[in-house]
């Protein structure tokens, strides 16, 4: 079955989209446990991680059986599909799309039948260098003939590329295919994948996404974040190394490495994309972020009269700031829980009227005030300019904004879907352009060294490309970027045919063509990468 598909708004204004979040992975193996509804409840954690699928796919020993569909998780499974979804070895995914638009057979876990056995596969992040996994590919289906080796019918997502690929090895167990592609991948990734009888989770050499370790009393569990491993009563046992596989069978959970670390955590994770209660590299989140406001405090004092967060995100930091300035902290900025996935786009006439589905301000409580409004971050602007302007309507005497993260100048292309350079509002625009633009008395980021600071975690370690614009991964050249790039590789083609850089699609067919995985062998069938957050 599937739905229509919706759009996701961060901000306060009706089809304003801001930074979507990395998609979240689940995992667990655990004989005699109810797996499904365990991955069910571990994808209701990671939900603001992906909204724009979800799906679950469970192993007996002898099958996989794959259920996934547009929406959120909560609309997507029932109690009589998990009911259906019997096994011992379980993964889920919620998805917001980086690579490949989000459409049903872009959803995940992917699948595939192989010579062995079968396979699904679960990814967050964004792999760089889609196209030479795609060129592989078609050189696979050549090499064997097999159709089975292309991609599933209507996908067009670099995680469906890979799950092809670990597929194209008829003479090998998962395991070893797993350790001879893994390698060859370029990017962010953050694994769950399983054969019939086992769950393997992988990341990539600098760990840009996150990926945990978690124990059952009778079996175990990987997630993206630690706070899916509360929700389901698994005990913290530790991250997954960059570079790091892990299988987890009935022999018990064994670890090999394909790659050396080389870590490169992503920051925004601490500014934004992790919940307050997940743990990264031994720092709980909402201790970073409740940080980080002491540290604007320090580096951007005001005289004012209230704190007030944009919810939920700017909330911990801008406790912090209270807390560092004793300026009273107070919640100034009501937020609509309910404004979800989907929502009717109103006309520029109902624009005008200020429509205000996500935030509204308390009058009682503004009115009068000088104010210093804590929000996460800045991306083009107009959602700052309008909290702004109804402030200031609500009688506001000052607005001082306070960002806790650095001007995001440059896009990212390790699993987070900001806007593109020309819309980011701090490229190419001073602070003091930004503050006369979103209508501020004044405005303070926190600096980069200040943000790192606050982690733990060392400089050298952490990917702040979004910041900097220094990039740890090589990226490949700008026409093999983008998030619909296998979409459009027969028209790339023709541009840069002579660099040899792009897949003859219309040459071999088969590259859109998946025998093995179509969705009416077992329940299985296509997908892609996830993220965002109501």
């Amino acid at each position: 079955m599937r739905r229509g598909d919706g759009k996701l708004s961060h901000d306060l204004l009706p089809g304003e989209k801001g930074p979507q979040d990395a998609c979240g992975v689940f995992g667990v193996w655990a004989p005699g446990e109810e797996v499904a509804k365990l991955t069910y409840f571990g994808l209701y954690a990671l939900q603001h991680r992906g909204q724009e699928s979800a799906g679950i796919a469970v192993s007996d020993g002898t099958h996989i059986l794959v259920y996934k569909d547009m929406g959120l998780v909560s609309q997507v499974f029932t109690e009589a599909s998990l009911e259906s979804l019997q096994g011992h070895l379980a993964i889920g995914h919620t998805r917001y799309s980086t690579t490949g638009a989000s459409v049903w057979e872009n959803a995940q876990p992917t699948f595939r039948a192989t010579a062995t056995g079968h396979i699904a596969l679960g990814h967050n992040g964004n792999l760089t260098n889609t196209h030479e996994l795609a060129r592989r590919v078609r050189e696979r289906a050549d090499e064997s003939g097999e159709l089975s080796l292309g991609t599933s019918l209507g996908s067009s997502s670099d995680t469906d590329l890979l799950t092809s690929l670990l597929a194209s090895h008829p003479d090998l167990s998962l395991e070893a295919a797993a350790i001879e592609e893994l390698p060859l991948l370029k990017g962010a990734f953050s694994l769950v994948f399983m054969d019939d009888t086992t769950l393997y989770a992988a990341r990539d050499p600098q760990g840009v996404r996150p990926l945990t370790l978690g124990r059952l009393e009778r079996g175990w569990v990987v997630a993206s974040e630690t706070a899916a491993l509360d929700i389901v009563g698994a005990s913290f046992v530790r991250e997954i190394e960059p570079g790091e596989l892990i299988a987890i069978d009935e022999q018990g959970l064994r670890s090999s490495r394909f790659a050396e670390a080389e870590p490169k955590g992503c920051l925004f994770e601490f500014v934004y994309l992790a919940r307050p209660d997940t743990t990264i590299s031994g720092r709980s989140i909402h201790g970073v972020r409740a940080e980080v406001g002491r540290q604007l405090a320090r580096e951007f004092p005001v005289v004012a009269d209230l704190v007030i967060p944009v919810p939920e995100s700017g909330t911990p930091a801008a406790v912090g700031y209270a807390q560092e300035s004793g300026i009273p902290f107070a919640q100034g900025l009501v937020k609509n829980a309910y404004v979800g996935r989907t929502f009717i786009q109103p006309s520029q006439t109902l624009r005008q009227l200020g429509i205000r589905l996500k935030l509204n301000p308390l009058r009682e409580i503004v009115q009068g005030k000088k104010l210093v409004v804590v929000d996460d971050s800045i991306v083009r602007g107009n959602t700052q300019r309008a909290i702004v302007r109804m402030l200031r309507e609500a009688g506001a005497l000052e607005v001082h904004v306070r960002i806790s993260s650095p001007p995001v100048k440059w896009p990212c292309f390790y699993g987070i879907d900001f806007a593109t350079r020309a819309e980011l509002i701090a490229n190419g625009l001073a602070v003091d352009e930004i503050r006369t633009a979103i209508g501020a008395d004044s405005l303070g980021y926190v600096s980069l060294e200040g943000l790192v600071q606050t982690t733990g975690v060392a400089m050298d370690r952490l990917c702040r490309a979004c910041f900097d614009g220094v990039y740890p991964i090589e990226l490949p050249t700008p026409e093999m970027l983008g998030k619909h790039l296998l979409e459009g590789l027969d028209q790339l083609e023709s541009k840069v045919l002579a660099s040899e850089q792009v897949i003859e699609v219309e040459a071999h067919p088969q590259v859109a063509l998946d025998v093995g995985g179509l969705t009416t062998l077992i329940g299985g069938g296509g997908a892609a990468d996830a993220l965002d957050r109501p």
